[in-house]
């Protein structure tokens, strides 16, 4: 179903924010993408997505980035923040293995956080994503550390 959504000739300009890289996942049954900033290595979790849904899907995304945000602790106008990202293009994989080893990282810690909880809400979704994007990161070699929280808001305040 995801496939629909791929085109090879994506026109516009780029994101501020740079590209984001989605890996789709399921949880009781349910479809989940892990999207995750290139650029700032932060995670968005967009919950139960349905074919239905692909039409909407901008709008269901800037509205689970945003609310992760302010979830996370960072203060942002909701039309800014729909300044900053644009329209939405899904190309083919980039085979960006930074990415994709961090996904598969945060899918690894998904599934051990949900171990401890019975019930898998929308709390659990953004208590864990929080999770993930506080947790500390380092950007190329020599670079001290830091987090994908404190990375997005240095983006998101220029």
């Amino acid at each position: 179903m995801a496939k629909k959504l791929i085109s090879k000739d994506c026109q516009g300009e780029a994101s501020a924010l740079g590209k984001w890289n989605a890996n789709l996942f399921y949880l009781e049954r349910k479809k989940y993408w892990l999207v995750s900033n290139g650029l700032t290595r932060y995670n968005v979790v967009l919950a139960d997505i349905r074919a239905a849904d692909h039409v909407n899907i901008d709008n269901i995304f800037l509205k689970t980035l945003y609310e992760q945000l302010v979830y996370d602790g960072v203060s942002i106008d909701l039309e800014k923040l729909a300044a900053f990202i644009g329209g939405l293009c899904f190309l083919p994989t980039d085979n960006d293995r930074v990415v994709a080893g961090l996904q598969n990282q945060r899918l690894f810690e998904l599934s051990v956080w949900m171990s401890y909880h019975d019930e898998h809400n929308t709390f659990f979704i953004n208590e864990s994503v929080n999770k993930m994007n506080d947790s500390p990161i380092q950007f190329g070699k020599g670079n001290g550390f830091t987090d994908s929280i404190a990375a997005m808001r240095s983006i998101l305040e220029k």
